[in-house]
């Protein structure tokens, strides 16, 4: 068996790390400063993870403001082999329902004002430009087995989708939300891109786990939001997405790694022209 650790990234509502033990936090700075605030190392039934709340502890870091730079980072140096992220999101098509969870297999990049690559020339580290491929951004077998924990706890689930992150922090408009359901796109983010572009670049497996709290506006008959109903999908969808990453980190260390690591740091190797 290879050595693993896996890296947690809490999206909005998963703040805390209720589901680490022997947990304690450690403040890092990168090369590219700080991330969004202390790292928490601890282990899941005795494998080794660090959790970090992309927006912060308060939750006081817009999407658009995430350094995620030195988040991926911070995991990379602290070992990190694996990326699980969660992420809220909006529903684009009626067959994704709030409360339902998405395995995103692919991404659409609708940002403009991120920066998407360590290979920028700050870093000296880093020379070069990395035109790492996009055509598999989240781990098939991450995802396979993540599939088999969400099923096992019978939450209902959607073992493919594409998201489309968009700048936010505002909300989509109607045309827009029309639009990207044209463009096949089954749920919308603010989140995705960079930061799985990025893991993809230091050659680490990534996977995300799409927490759908309501559906987007193209839905002229649903309530905002800031209903108490939609307030109560989005606590409770984050509560499963923690259940689920309890059940998949020991699976995770069932596995035989070592051909997925390698293969993925050498993608990453090969993409940097210098």
């Amino acid at each position: 068996m290879s050595e693993i650790k896996v890296g947690i990234i809490g999206g909005s509502g998963l703040n805390d790390p209720i589901f680490l033990e022997n947990k304690h936090e450690k403040l890092v700075v990168t090369p590219f400063g700080k991330p969004s605030g202390a790292i928490v190392l601890g282990t899941i039934k005795g494998v080794d993870c660090i959790f970090l709340p992309r927006h912060g502890r308060d939750h006081n870091i817009a999407a658009s403001n995430v350094n995620y730079r030195a988040n991926i980072w911070a995991l990379k140096e602290e070992g990190c082999t694996h990326i699980i992220a969660t992420t809220a999101c909006r529903s684009l098509q009626g067959y994704i329902h709030p409360g339902e969870i998405v395995l995103i297999d692919d991404f659409l990049d609708s940002t403009t004002a991120r920066q998407q690559s360590f290979y920028d020339g700050t870093s000296n580290e880093f020379q070069g430009i990395c035109h790492v491929p996009m055509n598999e951004p989240f781990c098939p077998q991450m995802r396979a087995i993540l599939s088999s924990s969400i099923k096992s706890l019978g939450y209902q689930l959607h073992e493919r989708g594409t998201v489309i992150t968009f700048e936010g922090p505002r909300g989509s408009t109607w045309a827009e939300s029309r639009l990207w359901r044209e463009w096949r796109a089954d749920i919308i983010n603010m989140s995705t891109v960079p930061e799985v572009v990025l893991a993809k670049e230091v050659g680490l497996l990534y996977a995300s786990l799409g927490l759908v709290t309501e559906y987007d506006t193209w839905r002229d008959d649903y309530e905002a939001i800031q209903t108490e109903l939609g307030l109560q999908t989005f606590e409770d969808v984050t509560e499963k997405a923690s259940k689920v990453i309890s059940n998949a980190v020991p699976k995770f260390a069932e596995k035989d790694w070592n051909k997925e690591i390698d293969k993925s740091k050498e993608i990453a190797s090969c993409s940097v022209m210098k």
